[in-house]
């Protein structure tokens, strides 16, 4: 069975995604030599989870209101309140409000500041 092994952030302004993500959620970036590429570690190595980077977009950004067109990443996060709370100063958009996972935890749906969908959970076997 294969798995995804890496992930990739397109970004209209990559220093601004580098600094949400490393802010909110505590990522380590690092630039990949002379290329706009940005390495992210999310954690450790020995947990589960993927690494990814942060590229510049080659396209237009998705439209507000639009259907999901990509992959959606979902980030672990120990609080989820005060993750929306601080992705949304760092200039997030909440476009699901926090929701149940019956028996797994408590979810929302964000848009980054490129305008990518962000999925965050906070595990909560109780939740209901």
């Amino acid at each position: 069975m294969r798995r995804p092994v890496h992930f990739e952030i397109h970004a209209d302004d990559p220093e601004r995604a580098v600094e949400f993500y490393t802010v909110v959620f505590g990522w380590d970036f690092q630039r990949w030599g002379e290329l706009e590429y940005w390495v992210a570690t999310t954690g450790d190595r020995g947990a589960p989870g993927i690494d990814g980077a942060v590229l510049p977009r080659r396209g237009s950004a998705p439209a507000v209101g639009g259907p999901v067109n990509a992959y959606v990443c979902t980030i672990d996060v120990p609080d989820l309140t005060a993750t929306i709370e601080a992705a949304t100063r760092r200039g997030a958009e909440v476009r699901l409000p926090r929701f149940a996972v019956p028996g797994v935890g408590w979810q929302a749906y964000l848009a980054d500041t490129e305008g990518n969908l962000i999925g965050v959970l906070q595990a909560d076997s109780a939740a209901a």
